[in-house]
């Protein structure tokens, strides 16, 4: 059976909760390293998801013909 992968609320929870404990300054330097080894492997997990998430995204617009068709979602930065 595969493992099911978290949510992306819970891996930005784990982020959260990570950086809090970085930022605390409380942690030995190996403790440090593997959370923040563990806060990139979240991030990676959040990443993917929202890359899965725009692809899913499409945005209908009215084409010549005025109706209305499915169009791929672009980011800011693409034409």
């Amino acid at each position: 059976m595969a493992k099911k992968e978290p949510k992306f609320e819970d891996s930005m929870a784990e982020l959260e909760s990570i950086l809090e404990q970085l930022e605390g300054g409380d942690l030995a330097l190996d403790a440090m390293m593997e959370r923040y080894e563990k806060g990139v492997t979240a991030l990676g997990r959040c990443r993917k998801i929202l890359d899965r998430a725009e692809k899913k995204i499409e945005i209908l617009v009215k084409g010549e013909d005025e109706k209305l068709k499915p169009e791929p979602f672009k980011t800011h930065g693409e034409q």
